[in-house]
């Protein structure tokens, strides 16, 4: 997330809204430490928004996932020297 000093906010106010209310937050900061967070007024709550994991039990990762494809790597490197 972008962060910006107060004086950069003032002198870019009109630009960091505009950037803001299409979705990308920023947080002012004063002497480098951070005071506000700027986000749209329609973003969605911390409650609202999906965490990870919401897909648990829905797939499974095979065994093998670390090794798939192993050989075939192995045999493109050697065609490629």
């Amino acid at each position: 997330m972008k962060v910006v000093n107060i004086h950069e906010a003032k002198t870019h106010l009109s630009r960091l809204v505009d950037q803001a209310a299409k979705g990308v937050a920023f947080v002012i900061a004063k002497a480098g430490r951070p005071l506000v967070k700027v986000v749209p007024l329609d973003a969605p709550e911390a409650s609202q928004m999906k965490r990870l994991g919401f897909l648990k039990g829905r797939f499974e990762i095979p065994e093998d996932f670390d090794d798939m494809g192993q050989g075939e790597i192995e045999r493109l490197l050697r065609e490629g020297q």
